[in-house]
């Protein structure tokens, strides 16, 4: 490997990125607490650790600088390829002050030239292991749950109290989603992207009058949302606490170029049924609705409970 291109992709967080991050989405997990970490009882990672979301923003950013590189954004608008897919598996915490790497291996194209597919895989290494591992799409149509029907919600999601429980039929079934109702700050998006190590310039500049939001931004409300459910279902932080084992998200990226500060934003979250038994992981259905309930993004997360990981670790060694 190159030792000047290594260089270049040296990045790493501090706690005040980590406190950032985690401020601007309320995000109020005690993972990434620097003082109340310790409660967690067993906690295998003796100290805080980044966000899931804070990584993939800095992700974000890195192909975005790619696609600018290598004149991507112009095949991306000229195929109308739409949405951004983000698919990732966590294999390690990634700790303040450790030296991350992330590896995007160079773009393919896929598909035929009426659909075409843009594809980058991705890697994340901390102090030399493997953090994360995935790919970022570029589609015409949302890669994860394309055929989502939420033609039953209510109109106006406005009406309803932020925790609501919202219950309808669907595909035959009735489904209770989590409803959790959030703005669309400049502000917050603004740290966020400082917390996630983005220069924030290149998403607002007051003196140019642009302001674009960036991808994972509103996502990364996913987790404000999960946090405030399990407060309702009195879910034990300390003794029971579970960590994120993947993420699969579709952004319409022309619905977030309409995106306005203090625009509401509807997150509604769904367990799917059964989940992932053999991996004893629970897998939610996340969505991110604005005005008419139009789809921002949709997303599937996995949560692993960490005494199953605990388990697992102890049974390899």
């Amino acid at each position: 490997m190159n030792p000047a291109r290594l260089k270049e992709n040296i990045e790493q967080f501090n706690q005040i990125h980590i406190d950032v991050a985690r401020n601007a989405t309320d995000d109020f997990n005690l993972f990434h607490d620097h003082l109340q970490w310790s409660r967690i009882f067993q906690n295998p990672f003796h100290g805080p650790i980044v966000l899931g979301f804070q990584i993939e923003s800095l992700i974000e950013n890195k192909i975005f600088q790619h696609r600018q590189t290598h004149s991507e954004n112009v095949f991306i608008q000229k195929h109308n390829l739409n949405f951004s897919n983000y698919q990732f598996s966590f294999a390690n915490a990634i700790k303040p002050d450790q030296h991350i790497v992330i590896d995007i291996r160079k773009t393919k194209i896929s598909g035929d030239k009426n659909n075409p597919t843009l594809s980058n895989r991705v890697t994340v290494k901390s102090d030399n292991k493997l953090s994360l591992i995935g790919f970022k799409k570029e589609t015409c149509q949302p890669l994860f749950l394309p055929d989502a029907d939420l033609s039953h919600l209510p109109e106006d999601l406005a009406d309803y109290a932020d925790r609501s429980i919202l219950e309808f039929h669907s595909s035959g079934a009735v489904k209770s989603f989590f409803l959790k109702r959030k703005y669309m700050n400049i502000s917050n998006a603004k740290n966020f992207l400082c917390g996630s190590r983005v220069e924030q310039r290149l998403f607002f500049d007051e003196l140019k009058n642009y302001y674009q939001f960036p991808e994972i931004f509103p996502c990364a409300f996913i987790s404000c949302a999960l946090l405030e459910n399990f407060l309702i279902k009195n879910l034990d932080f300390e003794r029971s606490p579970m960590v994120y084992g993947s993420h699969k998200i579709s952004v319409n990226r022309r619905l977030l170029s309409e995106l306005k500060s203090n625009d509401q934003l509807h997150i509604l979250i769904y367990l799917q049924t059964g989940s992932d038994s053999k991996k004893n992981s629970q897998i939610y259905e996340c969505y991110g609705l604005l005005y008419n309930n139009a789809i921002l993004f949709r997303a599937l997360v996995e949560l692993i409970p960490l005494e199953v990981i605990l388990k697992t670790t102890k049974n390899a060694v």
